[in-house]
């Protein structure tokens, strides 16, 4: 039995981890491949704002999952102080004491691994496999292969093919930037932004394609519409487009669902609905899809604020807020009802009277359906009122002539 053994802080894991151990793997065909995340690596401190050793230690499983044979084991982060290659290699030996261990290394590492802890006890417990990853460096791997087999009797195996060039610290300043995307196994991508990890934000790319698979068909222009008006309202206010690009992107995610489903969706996110929403399903996607937006995509609080209040508005709804009420009821896709140029006209002209206007119409369009609206958008119209009288405005002087549609 043969087990390949691959050790790191896996900070996080990505496609030059998950290609090496391939490479690994299809020239030695081992039984195993174990990757092992370090808890304190003891050739350097981990980065701060590193994540727990819980997450690490789930992603890395994520990322061996795409290594034929590979599982990730927790023995150096549940033991504690640094993570010796030798305690490790002993602890591996006492459970499959008949395997040929074979430690994975690069060249940086295999070139200095006798100034390892216990480097004798190393290379008697496992043979060692290494990457000579550039030409120029094959001859030194060769010789300190060489060096290390007559010191130590050490078994030395060198490995061909290039890995993917990358670096947990390049990927680490990448995520933040909405980038580095392609450096990373899809499903650990997928975690780091779900868990906002390394204070990641979700390239937008990824966010569309994932968002847009929770949409029926025809709201994909709806949806792009409204991002591409948040985008601009928030150029005009002062708000990040970024953060009004995301809400805009995710606020429509369970719109499509029954009120079945958006009822089972409200008893696991422990969302308590009052008589109006549950007399009108049209009002529940905004809270089902706020709750989805934390989960599915780590959606900050603003962020998931915005798509909470984006149907009915509150009273002192934020910039963010207001910009998404108003790109889904103006985006470039509306057509057709009452009063829509006129709110176009007062979203770049005043938020205040802008949002006093929408909600106005909003609440004329449920009267004329003969339909109960609910509290919250009175509040908001009237707190809105409030405001502009405050400001000494009048408010848009809108009357409308047919229905509205929202």
């Amino acid at each position: 039995m043969r087990i390949l053994i691959y050790g790191g802080s896996f900070n996080p894991p990505h496609m030059g981890h998950v290609r090496s151990a391939n490479i690994a793997a299809a020239a030695l065909e081992p039984d195993k491949v174990l990757f092992i995340p370090a808890a304190i690596p003891p050739h350097k401190e981990l980065a701060a704002g590193s994540p727990p050793a819980s997450d690490r230690l789930a992603m890395t499983r994520l990322a061996a999952a795409e290594v034929p044979g590979g599982e990730a084991l927790d023995i150096e982060l549940e033991r504690e102080g640094k993570s010796y290659t030798s305690d490790t290699l002993r602890q591996l030996k006492a459970l499959w004491p008949e395997a040929e261990l074979v430690f994975l290394v690069g060249t940086d590492m295999l070139l200095t691994i006798d100034q390892w802890h216990e480097p004798e006890a190393v290379m008697e417990l496992s043979s060692i496999a290494v990457f000579a990853r550039e030409a120029d460096s094959a001859g030194a791997v060769e010789k300190k292969a060489r060096t290390l087999h007559e010191k130590y009797g050490a078994t030395i195996y060198v490995l061909a093919g290039e890995p993917v060039e990358a670096a947990s610290t390049d990927i680490r300043g990448l995520l933040p930037r909405r980038q580095g995307r392609e450096l990373l196994p899809d499903a650990v991508y997928e975690y780091i932004i779900r868990r906002r990890l390394y204070e990641a934000k979700p390239d937008f790319a990824w966010l569309r394609e994932r968002a847009y698979a929770c949409l029926a068909p025809k709201r994909v222009a709806h949806v792009q519409g409204t991002e591409q008006e948040a985008r601009r309202l928030s150029e005009r206010w002062g708000e990040d487009a970024e953060d009004a690009a995301e809400a805009a992107i995710v606020h429509d995610i369970t719109k499509k669902l029954t009120m079945e489903e958006q009822l089972i969706l409200c008893g696991k996110y422990d969302i308590i609905l009052d008589e109006c929403e549950l007399a009108n399903e049209k009002l529940l996607h905004a809270r089902t899809g706020a709750a989805l937006a934390a989960e599915l995509f780590g959606c900050p609080e603003r962020i998931v604020q915005a798509v909470r209040w984006h149907t009915t508005g509150r009273p002192a709804m934020t910039t963010l807020e207001q910009i998404i009420y108003l790109a889904d009821y103006i985006e470039p896709g509306r057509s057709g009802f009452s009063g829509l140029e006129e709110l176009r006209q007062a979203a770049y002209l005043d938020l205040d009277t802008a949002m006093e206007l929408g909600l106005r119409m909003s609440l004329e369009e449920v009267r004329s359906k003969g339909q109960t609206s609910h509290r919250n958008t009175a509040d908001a119209q009237a707190w809105f009122s409030a405001r502009l009288k405050e400001r000494g405005l009048d408010p848009f002087p809108w009357e409308p002539d047919e229905a509205v549609g929202g």
